[in-house]
């Protein structure tokens, strides 16, 4: 595997983490109505929580493309713009 190659499975291991993160700031921002919270700090706080989460569930599960996979990032995407919102 080249290093473009390894630099591409990682971009795409990731990607869903922050796609799911800028769709959910998105969405806060139009049905909750969170105008006072700053976006960007929404989607860097998701992204993050989603990274973690990509990586804890390779690391329980083995690795990536299984529903409780994604279930976990859902999980934690959502939790960290959950705890944003709340204050």
């Amino acid at each position: 595997m080249t290093p473009l190659d390894a630099l591409w499975h990682v971009t795409n291991l990731l990607a869903p983490a922050w796609g799911v993160s800028v769709l959910l700031a998105l969405l806060l921002r139009v049905v909750w109505r969170a105008q006072r919270m700053d976006l960007r700090k929404m989607v860097l706080w998701g992204g993050l929580g989603g990274m973690a989460a990509i990586g804890l569930a390779l690391l329980l599960l083995g690795r990536d493309g299984k529903m409780a996979g994604y279930a976990l990032l859902i999980t934690g995407v959502s939790l960290p713009q959950w705890w944003l919102t709340r204050r």
